[in-house]
């Protein structure tokens, strides 16, 4: 894939949405070439193994084969995926884990923009650990043992959950602070980690800061208190925390 030709394959069985997208991408996406749209996932199946895209933009909601059981269908997907979706329910925060992206209908033509940008950006992040972190978060386990997917300036970096200590709010940035005691700086806010990590047993114990519960050693008497945690870190609990915090820890 260059920067100047993106292959894309647009699925969606309404095809006024496949319209207005691909008109969407012609006018604002120059990067961007649709080679095959289709309101079938079926076909979609097939049109993939003859184009070959760079990215397929893919609705989930789909009579008959849903578009996470069209993707099951396929051998290899050696592609990436923009999904497309008009509900903001648990499949994006499974989608949002395995660092793929997502619009959300009607899509927002700076949105896509943004989407495309990122696309170019990530291009040669690996697929299959992906989609391995995707499938994982869609079975609902809600386990440490699943991976997180953290973008950096090189590329993915392939995390496991449990190994995340807390996650330190810079401004636009986030440093992952890891057991080992490792550090990445990321491009996200804390709270699209909220978001993701809540269900896994983190708490964000103040703006600057989200905790792994499992890490932390002891908690030390305050206006606020504080938390100290296995790897020595202390952190502030900020005040209107501290009633809801105690009573998650003591339960």
């Amino acid at each position: 894939m260059t920067m100047e030709n993106i292959k894309a394959i647009l699925i969606d069985d309404e095809l006024s949405s496949l319209q207005n997208l691909q008109q969407k991408l012609k006018e604002f996406c120059p990067d961007v070439s649709v080679v095959a749209i289709t309101q079938k996932p079926e076909d979609a199946i097939i049109l993939i193994q003859q184009y070959k895209p760079d990215v397929i933009f893919l609705d989930i909601e789909m009579p008959r084969m849903n578009g996470f059981r069209m993707l099951d269908e396929l051998e290899d997907i050696n592609f990436d995926i923009i999904f497309t979706t008009a509900y903001n329910h648990y499949a994006v925060d499974a989608i949002r884990l395995s660092a793929f992206d997502y619009l959300m209908k009607p899509i927002a033509i700076k949105d896509l923009q943004n989407a495309v940008e990122r696309l170019i950006k990530h291009r040669l992040a690996p697929t299959k650990e992906k989609m391995d972190i995707l499938r994982n978060a869609l079975n609902n386990t809600k386990s440490q043992d699943e991976k997180i997917a953290i973008p950096t300036n090189d590329g993915l970096e392939f995390i496991s959950i449990g190994n995340i200590v807390h996650i330190e709010s810079s401004g636009n940035y986030c440093k992952v602070c890891l057991q080992n005691g490792k550090k990445i700086l990321v491009s996200k806010i804390l709270k699209e980690f909220e978001d993701i990590l809540l269900p896994y047993r983190f708490y964000r114990i103040h703006n600057s800061h989200l905790i792994n519960l499992k890490y932390i050693e002891k908690y030390l008497k305050g206006d606020g208190g504080q938390v100290m945690l296995t790897n020595g870190d202390i952190l502030d609990v900020a005040r209107r925390k501290k009633e809801e915090f105690l009573k998650l820890i003591a339960g």
